[in-house]
């Protein structure tokens, strides 16, 4: 099984933080319930180069506070480099809902449609002792900042994301959600 393989079984299946946010009520700390449905789409997708060696992905993501539950779908290519594992951004294809994108409703696309994301910095993962770690910086505008850092192992995938706006963080959380498989 090559680096990458292992690596997509981690990241591929049905996620949420149910254990965390439970935590957190009982804390009465401030916590979104989340969840993650993440699912290879190579098959989706038309046309991919003969020696392609690349795992394109859908990630659903769907947090709830207040009651209220926002989607946040993503389109990610995962490819092996000699460093480690890399995760491409790319923009939902064309004539996909931005808020409504999802592995099942996901159209046939072709492969040459695909726009990586402009504003998304590649994050590098990198295996230690089967832990996944990496993430990215990326400038969204020339004040808004993304910061991605992520652990994934047979436990729990680990997210830590957050928004500045001004050097004024926006969004995220003073801990990682903690997503187990379901």
């Amino acid at each position: 099984m090559t680096k990458l393989e292992q690596f997509m079984e981690l990241l591929t299946g049905n996620f949420n933080n149910a254990e965390q946010y439970q935590r957190m009520q009982e804390e009465n700390k401030p916590f979104p319930y989340a969840e993650h449905a993440n699912h290879a789409c190579n098959d989706k997708i038309r046309n991919l180069p003969k020696d392609f060696s690349g795992v394109f992905m859908v990630e659903e993501s769907y947090y709830t506070t207040n009651g209220n539950t926002h989607g946040s779908p993503h389109l990610f290519l995962f490819t092996e480099e000699p460093d480690g594992i890399r995760l491409t951004s790319y923009e939902i294809p064309e004539g996909c809902g931005k808020n409504t994108f999802t592995y099942e409703n996901m159209p046939q696309v072709d492969y040459e449609s695909l726009k990586p994301s402009a504003k998304f910095t590649p994050a590098l993962y990198v295996e230690k002792n089967g832990v996944w770690e990496g993430g990215s910086v990326s400038m969204f505008t020339p004040v808004l900042k993304f910061t991605l850092f992520e652990r994934f192992s047979k436990d729990c995938l680990e997210v830590t994301e957050s928004m500045e706006m001004n050097g004024k963080r926006t969004f995220g959380f003073d801990e990682p959600i903690r997503y187990k498989r379901t």
